[in-house]
């Protein structure tokens, strides 16, 4: 375990918007608007989420755990916002960079001494903010890799019989359970 979380996830949150912003530049708007599967999120999908936990999410709940103060669930599917149509993913990577200045700003108040401090999460019970800052580090690893396996879709779906190198990254449909 990591002793003190606040440097490494300090480090993963202020690389992320970075990374979005070079692929929402480099790549065209149509294969970031292509969803790997029915269901699945695209890039610009997971992008759009990534604004919204960085207005509603991450931030206040650093600064409920702070103050020790018990806090809401979030529920992507009901209380997300889907990306507007037209909107290009270099101005969606552009919001996050400017909203993720002031989650970094948050994490700045942090002390070592603060990471101990507990409150109820509406759904998974009594959370740490060290609890916090390593799923919200982890929370921006993940739509990273859930939006590169999206983009890398068409790609592998072209790479004829190079395609058994990507096993593990294509997206299938989901079984019926």
């Amino acid at each position: 375990m990591i002793e003190d979380i606040t440097d490494w996830a300090r480090t993963v949150l202020a690389t992320t918007p970075s990374r979005w912003s070079n692929l929402a530049e480099a790549l065209p708007a149509e294969l970031f608007t292509r969803r790997p599967q029915t269901g699945e999120w695209s890039a610009l999908e997971c992008l759009q989420h990534l604004v919204d936990t960085e207005q509603s999410v991450f931030p206040p709940r650093v600064t409920y755990l702070l103050a020790e103060q018990d806090f809401p669930a979030f529920d992507p599917d009901s209380q997300g916002t889907p990306p507007q149509p037209g909107q290009s993913p270099a101005d969606l990577a552009a919001e996050f960079h400017r909203l993720r200045a002031g989650g970094l700003a948050r994490l700045e108040e942090v002390t070592p001494g603060d990471l101990a401090k507990q409150a109820r999460h509406a759904e998974l019970g009594m959370v740490t903010l060290s609890e916090l800052l390593h799923e919200w580090a982890a929370h921006d690893l993940m739509h990273l890799v859930q939006a590169e396996r999206a983009l890398m879709q068409p790609f592998i779906q072209g790479s004829g019989p190079w395609q058994i190198y990507f096993q593990d990254h294509i997206v299938r449909p989901k079984a019926n359970r």
